[in-house]
């Protein structure tokens, strides 16, 4: 997967989804003018941040994420504004006489995050870290499903780190797609999550139409990271830019 730098102006068609990745590092200078771009509420919130390292990646993820947007709405970034779902997720309002149909939505793990953008259609993205110790099968056995446990096990030891976390991103970026958030189980869907094998969402419990309402795209975000994206609809053309 290769990560390209974009140039304006950008356009996005209906049938495509844009991936940005970028580092949640940058000089103060930087996190200042990134900071000047949001509004009351994602400052108040960035400042109940205990740490300031939260604080800061906060700042940096929001201020990229408007910065990007307002690149394909050809807006300054601090003019957005953004509702919330009742989930939690959020997306652009309305903006004086213009509809954006832009979607959107971002992760972040590590120092790192993906931001998903789409033309009138949902989406979700999940980011992680491969940490072996966190992949383990007390936590698989209370988070995945019988069929996924059943693949997790067949797999030699090196191996089940990588498909863990398939299928942990998997899930939760099918989660984030239909702004279910903590109200769906996630031992109630089952994915694909071999390495090297198709991403699929192949099951979700009670609800046999869902495996053809969405598209589910595995995300090469780097060394040690792994991720996923679920778009709404058939298939789309990925391209995956890098912002930092």
């Amino acid at each position: 997967m290769e990560w390209e730098w974009a140039t304006d102006p950008l356009t996005l068609e209906d049938d495509e989804v844009h991936v940005w990745r970028a580092q949640l590092d940058a000089p103060e200078a930087v996190i200042h003018q990134l900071r000047e771009t949001l509004d009351p509420a994602e400052v108040a919130r960035a400042d109940r941040f205990h740490f300031e390292k939260d604080r800061r990646q906060f700042v940096i993820g929001r201020g990229l994420l408007r910065t990007i947007l307002g690149r394909y709405l050809n807006l300054k970034p601090h003019a957005l504004r953004f509702g919330y779902a009742a989930q939690g997720k959020p997306f652009l309002m309305e903006i004086g006489d213009d509809a954006s149909s832009c979607c959107f939505n971002l992760s972040h793990s590590a120092g790192v995050v993906l931001i998903a953008v789409t033309a009138n259609r949902e989406s979700g993205i999940d980011l992680e870290r491969i940490r072996p110790e966190f992949a383990n099968e007390t936590i698989a056995e209370e988070f995945f499903s019988s069929q996924e446990i059943a693949a997790l096990r067949g797999l030699p030891t090196h191996a089940q780190p990588e498909a863990f976390f398939n299928c942990w991103t998997r899930k939760e970026a099918y989660l984030k797609a239909r702004a279910d958030g903590l109200s769906f189980p996630l031992s109630q869907l089952s994915v694909s999550l071999i390495p090297g094998e198709p991403a699929a969402l192949l099951r979700v419990h009670g609800e046999p139409d869902e495996t053809a309402r969405w598209s589910l795209l595995h995300l090469n975000p780097g060394t040690g990271y792994v991720g996923a994206l679920v778009v709404e609809g058939p298939s789309p053309r990925l391209r995956t830019f890098r912002l930092c």
